[in-house]
């Protein structure tokens, strides 16, 4: 159950992060606002700069086949972490380059830091299995984060008292981090020269990869905006915001509850039968669960759409969500699924390869149909689809790297979900309310059994 209570956990963050964000959208001035997103959004991308490659580094390394190697990647990990704490001030001189001052520049420096280092830290519990004590700090930070950026925005509705409100929610969830863990996790930091140069080795290029991936919706945004203009594409832009953090948080919380078991047996087992019929019900339970979100976004798209998407942008929201949704879909598949034989291998090449063709083939079938169909929405939306689907029909190969034993029946239950729920919606697309009910019911019939088999994987 502890497994269950993290995947619980991770969704619990991303519904109180929603939340404040448009608690915040509606409290603060829209000039306040519009300074609050461009400082989270620089705390974010130093702390990429700075931290990502350590992040991916514990998530292949850490913490090895025993104990000796578990305290060794620990120190090398806190050193390291010191290390490019060092770095951060340079991202409080960007952001005094964008207008902001210099008190609230070190705030967003010392942030980054204590930011990164719970989200590192949150890491290695993970990857201890440590499931329990994870999910209740996890729960608890994002609570301690909404309590006191919104305690802040009460006293005073305006920019400087939220970021200080981030900055009180990141010193105590610190404190209590540290109160909590300091005898399962002795911050002692040791440089070691050569694990150093392996952890930046892998985790640069894995955390290049990471990045590489956010220029496909970035491109596909621009696409769109040249072939519609700025205000025909709004609706299939917010199309595309919704589903992909949609799909993306299914799949990577599943993802973080389960890659930590499968690296550990892999470095203990390799091909051992028992590590290939663990990766084929991994495989099983990203792919299924994929597939029964879709299911899912298919059967609510339009009563959803009739509560949370503005009248104007309705009609071409619901003409590209489709599309869009099966193009999240696949690339949250390319982007987690597929290169996970590549990392456990330490196949560098083919995790930044398989980025960037994910990124090129996305844009590239998007452009193709902009310039085939102007000025349609659904065609870049198609395209968009079609070149993410050859994306995951090449990156497919990389899963020879590693053997594994795929158990298909939950794949196919979930798979004739998703198809039984496209063809009630269209069956009874004059009836909103018979299509969305059929659908989800058949969803349910067809999906429950899978799901049910899959929980039991996720919590053995």
């Amino acid at each position: 159950m502890a497994k269950i209570a993290a995947l619980a956990a991770y969704f619990y963050q991303a519904a109180l992060a929603f939340g404040l964000l448009i608690v915040l959208s509606h409290v603060l001035p829209a000039a306040e606002f519009a300074a609050y997103s461009l400082f989270v959004s620089i705390v974010q991308f130093v702390g990429i700069a700075c931290f990502e490659w350590l992040r991916f580094a514990c998530n292949r390394f850490y913490p090895g086949p025993d104990d000796q190697s578990e305290r060794a990647e620990r120190e090398a990990i806190v050193a390291e972490f010191l290390v490019g704490a060092i770095f951060c001030p340079l991202g409080a001189l960007a952001a005094l380059a964008w207008g902001i001052s210099v008190p609230i520049a070190l705030i967003g420096a010392v942030a980054t830091v204590l930011q990164s280092a719970g989200e590192l830290h949150l890491t290695v519990l993970r990857f201890r299995q440590a499931f329990r004590l994870f999910s209740w700090l996890q729960g608890l930070r994002a609570t301690i984060f909404t309590a006191a950026t919104l305690g802040s925005a009460a006293i005073s509705a305006d920019f400087e008292h939220v970021v200080l409100g981030v900055l009180i929610a990141n010193l105590i969830y610190s404190v209590i981090a540290w109160l909590a863990t300091r005898r399962l996790l002795p911050l002692v930091p040791r440089w070691n020269g050569a694990t150093a140069r392996r952890h930046l080795a892998y985790g640069g290029v894995s955390a290049g990869a990471s990045v590489a991936t956010l220029f496909a919706p970035l491109g596909l945004k621009a696409i769109l905006t040249a072939a519609l203009g700025p205000a025909g594409a709004a609706a299939p832009m917010l199309a595309l915001d919704l589903l992909q953090r949609l799909f993306v948080l299914i799949v990577s919380s599943l993802q973080a509850i389960r890659y930590p078991e499968l690296v550990a047996l892999f470095d203990s087992a390799d091909e051992d039968p028992a590590m290939r019929q663990e990766l084929g019900r991994y495989y099983a339970l990203l792919v299924a669960f994929a597939l029964l979100t879709a299911a899912g976004v298919l059967a609510l798209l339009v009563p959803a759409a009739e509560i949370a998407v503005p009248e104007a942008l309705r009609l071409s929201f619901l003409r590209t969500a489709p599309l869009l949704a099966v193009m999240a879909l696949l690339r949250a598949l390319t982007q987690i699924l597929l290169p996970t034989p590549a990392h456990l291998r330490r196949h560098l090449p083919a995790i930044a390869w398989l980025a960037a063709g994910d990124c090129a083939a996305t844009c590239a079938g998007a452009l193709l149909a902009m310039w085939l169909y102007p000025g349609s929405d659904v065609a870049v939306a198609a395209g968009g689809a079609a070149g993410a689907a050859g994306a995951i029909l090449g990156g497919s190969l990389l899963l020879r790297l590693v053997a594994f034993e795929m158990p298909w029946r939950p794949v196919v239950l979930s798979a004739a979900a998703a198809v039984a729920s496209f063809a009630c919606v269209r069956w009874f697309a004059g009836d909103p309310l018979l299509a969305s009910g059929s659908a989800l019911t058949v969803t349910l019939l067809l999906g429950g059994p899978a799901c049910l088999g899959l929980l039991r994987w996720i919590v053995r």
